[in-house]
């Protein structure tokens, strides 16, 4: 990080002068500025735009905001998928959990650190200078320190939840200082110096914002609560759950009562360009098209990982929803989730002559599965053509190397071909669609898991059954074609026990949030990473060549390695994570 200070200033050569458009992040690149010169109120604006950029400037090698990589492949959740084992090997070791070195070059997990610690430069250095501008002359002064905490907070909440021992940095250190900051810093008390920006921002925010896409006081309440239970889950240095603070979960349920929104009335609206910032976007990346810049300011951070054996995509076949994962769907007479044999059979394992997959018999399934999944012989995005020509019926061509990952593609993520919403560069799709960090489902669940663990489960069953119900309601745009297999979802009639409810509320968590890169860390979280997933490796060997030797290993694999480069940098400060 020694060269934070010099990267922020470059930076703002190309960034400061941005002129705002109708969308805040969108700027003009015009001129140089160096650090005499930016201490106006107009510059200072220029600065928390280019701070709020920060936080997209993600890239397919160094991802920042969709957590497919670290959330969804290294879960049970999905497969790396590509071209077989040796395409994009790095992440081929994540999902095998044999990344004991922590030497990685620049892909993906050190280049994330990097990224978000680029995000935390600019955030600190326009602190550094609204800071020392009068507040007569700065009327917005103490909400854009509220909105550049919050962006602080959100980059260290990342990191924190990637590699555990980070430094915090802020404003107020200069370089020699920063030199200096440890990483082995007491879990709890890491936890609470991100919880001190969080809440700066959280008492000077407004509860909304004009402009769309500006921080406000109800995503600082919904990442407190979502700290606070984090936070809860109390970890010893080998990463094991070894408490849970029942003062921190009411914390959960306190902010989480502060956070205003609504569930959007169909499922699919969430991954659909046309909906960004609706009623349960509560904290998002913002992205826009044909903006004036090169290649517009979108998205590629999922740009591997769209259908392959198509000419309506681009490429490359990555992040493949998992068998295990396309179990969980399935539901029972009852409409309600096979929370303990759920896996004991396969669905949509075969394939017909015609590449689709034979419609089920006896089965019933959960209506998300066709938001999530991309299944042979259904449709694509909600679609069966496109501008009447182009089939949009999902087939097994459309995967890239089913022999070694399977035929599954992922939903969520992609738009229809004709989107409005693309840049293609070369192979690539770049999109404008936002990236949800906290939708209100979340805040939702937080709340019904923080009441579970503290014995109020009867409480929890109508927030988990309003969730229920919305899925049960999705099923109003084409998704199956016709399929003789019904969609049967209920809500629980009742908890029957603690037991009981903390299954159910794990299930619902990873039936709605599948392959958005949620379920990784919420198995850390709850201290359960080892015992699931090498039962769900033991399982997908027998399906999967290619898992044959993973095996997680507690104690290390919870968190990646700490990049070597920065030990190095510091001269052994940094305290490595164990394990590596």
């Amino acid at each position: 990080m020694k060269y934070n200070n010099i990267y922020i200033l470059g930076i703002l050569a190309t960034f400061l002068l941005g002129a705002c458009s109708e969308d805040f992040l969108e700027y003009e690149p015009k001129g140089v500025l160096s650090s005499d010169n930016v201490t106006t109120a107009d510059n200072a604006e220029a600065l928390v735009i280019a701070a709020y950029a920060g936080i997209g400037n993600d890239e397919m090698i160094g991802p920042i905001t969709h957590q497919w990589v670290y959330g969804s492949v290294r879960s049970d959740d999905a497969y790396k998928g590509g071209g077989g084992r040796s395409d994009l090997d790095v992440i081929d070791r994540y999902e095998q959990y044999n990344l004991t070195i922590p030497d990685q070059g620049d892909f993906y997990a050190p280049r994330t650190w990097t990224n978000h610690y680029k995000a935390i430069s600019r955030a600190n250095f326009a602190l550094s200078v609204i800071n020392d501008i009068p507040d007569a002359e700065y009327p917005n002064k103490t909400i854009r320190q509220a909105e550049l905490r919050f962006l602080r907070a959100h980059s260290h909440f990342m990191l924190k939840i990637l590699f555990k021992k980070i430094p915090y940095i802020t404003e107020d250190l200069d370089q020699d200082e920063i030199d200096q900051v440890s990483n082995d810093v007491p879990n709890d008390e890491l936890w609470n110096m991100i919880a001190d920006d969080f809440l700066f921002a959280f008492n000077n925010l407004p509860q909304a914002q004009e402009e769309v896409g500006r921080a406000d006081r109800n995503a600082a309440a919904a990442y407190l609560a979502k700290l606070r239970l984090y936070q809860a889950y109390e970890q010893n240095e080998n990463h094991q759950v070894v408490n849970i603070n029942a003062s921190r979960l009411e914390e959960v349920i306190t902010y989480a009562d502060e956070v205003t929104g609504s569930l959007e009335p169909d499922f699919g609206n969430n991954f659909l360009d046309g909906f960004d910032n609706g009623p349960e976007s509560i904290w998002a990346v913002q992205f826009s098209i044909n903006d004036g810049t090169i290649v517009s300011r979108v998205s590629f951070v999922t740009g591997l990982n769209s259908p392959h054996g198509t000419g309506l995509y681009g490429c490359c076949g990555f992040h493949l929803a998992s068998q295990n994962m396309v179990n969980a769907f399935k539901t029972d007479a009852n409409g309600l989730p096979q929370l303990d044999t759920f896996n004991d059979s396969d669905i949509f394992n075969t394939v017909e002559p015609d590449g689709t997959t034979p419609e089920l018999s006896g089965v019933t399934v959960d209506p998300r599965i066709d938001h999530t999944v991309g299944i042979p012989g259904r449709p694509f995005k909600y679609r069966t053509t496109v501008n009447e020509e182009g089939d949009m019926i999902y087939n097994f061509s459309w995967a890239r190397d089913p022999g070694v990952y399977g035929y599954f593609g992922n939903m969520k993520e992609q738009q229809a071909p004709d989107c409005s919403c693309y840049v293609k560069e070369g192979p690539f799709i770049g999109t404008s669609k936002n990236v949800d960090f906290i939708r209100y489902a979340d805040v939702l669940l937080f709340k019904a898991e923080a009441l579970i663990q503290l014995d109020r489960w009867d409480e929890a069953l109508p927030i988990i059954n309003q969730i229920r119900a919305r899925a049960a309601a999705s099923t109003q745009r084409p998704l199956a074609a016709g399929a003789t297999d019904v969609y049967n979802v209920e809500p629980y009639a009742s908890f029957p026990n603690k037991e009981f409810a903390w299954k159910a509320l794990k299930f619902e968590r990873r039936l709605e949030f599948a392959m958005e890169g949620h379920r990784f860390f919420d198995l850390v979280r709850w201290g359960e990473a080892e015992e699931v997933l090498n039962a769900y490796l033991d399982d997908e060997k027998t399906k999967r060549d290619f898992l044959s030797t993973a095996e997680f290993t507690a104690g290390r694999d919870e968190y990646y390695p700490i990049p070597q480069r920065e030990i190095d940098f510091t001269g052994g400060l940094y305290v490595q994570n164990p394990g590596y």
